[in-house]
């Protein structure tokens, strides 16, 4: 893994509020996990719901291609070293996602999750590896695309279940 830049990595003289690494890396582990789980939730919808073997197999391919950024520029020791889901401040917010109707629901929820995570992932990984930023900003595009193919079936679930 890169080194974060300046011997701590993310200082910045004028910032409001530098980040430290770890901080950095709590963000990306808690958006790692986030995304992988996001897409995870459309690929079952997608294999089981909508019996569709091209975006099955389009989101399983987005999840092993984060599995490779992971393995080449996050490794678990270090991202695992900084979690704290006991402590974190948001653990209990969930606030709306509560609030599901059906599957319909379910999956459009997960895609924006999917794709808001990639987001932070591309902006937090220039601070350490500018490589896996845009490997995240092109797993983005495709994630956009995914659901732009997939919105016509997704659109015509059932109101139930």
């Amino acid at each position: 893994m890169q080194s974060l830049k300046r011997s701590s990595g993310i200082s910045r003289k004028n910032s409001p509020c530098p980040p430290t690494a770890a901080k950095v890396h709590r963000i990306i582990d808690a958006n790692l996990n986030r995304v992988k789980e996001g897409l995870r939730v459309c690929e079952e919808i997608a294999r089981f719901i909508l019996d569709n073997h091209k975006f099955t197999a389009g989101f399983k391919r987005i999840r092993h291609e984060i599995d490779g950024i992971i393995k080449r520029s996050y490794p678990a020791s270090v991202l695992l070293k900084e979690r704290n889901s006991a402590g974190d401040v948001g653990r209990l917010n969930s606030r709306g996602e509560l609030k599901r109707s059906n599957c319909r629901d379910i999956f459009w929820a997960n895609i924006q999750r999917a794709k808001e995570s990639l987001r932070v992932l591309e902006e937090f990984g220039k601070l350490i590896d500018e490589k896996s930023a845009l490997s995240f900003k092109r797993l983005r595009y495709k994630v956009y695309e995914i659901e732009k193919d997939s919105f016509k079936k997704v659109s015509s679930l059932p109101d139930s279940g």
